[in-house]
């Protein structure tokens, strides 16, 4: 009996890097013009500019706190790069989308919520269908990382700027506490300089 259950146990700790325990966001109706504005947002073809200098220096100095999180040291980077550049594209702290992606995906590029929400950001299916473009996959690191910041910006602008009901509509747990306060402790305590 507790070599079966000693095998089950192990059997779920081998899957529990695929699921993430996120929540998921929520579907709203979204009207015409707001759908438009965030798709062309997801959409548009600018490149990610890696040698710039301030690029460099914050790839750098966060490398230290995600190198024990991901065990290939290149992907670390380049990830580390495209938050840098969807963050600041969209408006956002890149602290904070570290912070989402901690919370969200522990740094699980192919983490999958009960929900079914994907990839490290922990991106609804649905929002490929609303504003994206057919074939799109959540589990591609900048796709993901569009998505991420793209609806994460939305939520702050929906709430005026409060960030713990952006962070409650991006987890779908607008109203109730716990991931919000997940995510800004994550940021205090992991991905703030001097921490």
């Amino acid at each position: 009996m507790r070599t079966l259950l000693a095998r089950g146990a192990a059997a779920l700790l081998a899957a529990a890097p695929l699921w993430a325990l996120a929540g998921a966001q929520q579907y709203e109706e979204l009207s015409a013009s707001v759908r438009a504005s965030l798709a062309r947002a997801v959409t548009d073809r600018d490149s990610v500019r890696s040698e710039d200098p301030e690029t460099v220096a914050w790839v750098r100095a966060m490398h230290p706190r995600v190198a024990g999180r991901m065990r290939d040291d290149d992907a670390a980077r380049e990830l580390l790069a495209l938050v840098h550049y969807e963050a600041r594209r969209a408006g956002l702290e890149p602290r904070l989308v570290l912070a989402v992606i901690d919370v969200e995906s522990g740094f699980r590029k192919y983490a999958v919520s009960s929900a079914g929400a994907r990839g490290y950001m922990q991106v609804m299916p649905f929002w490929v269908r609303e504003i994206g473009m057919p074939g799109q996959s959540l589990f591609h690191p900048r796709t993901n990382l569009r998505y991420g910041c793209v609806i994460l910006r939305h939520y702050l602008d929906i709430e005026r700027g409060n960030l713990v009901n952006a962070l409650g509509r991006y987890n779908g747990s607008l109203g109730k506490p716990g991931y919000p306060e997940r995510v800004l402790g994550a940021l205090r305590s992991r991905w703030t300089p001097g921490a």
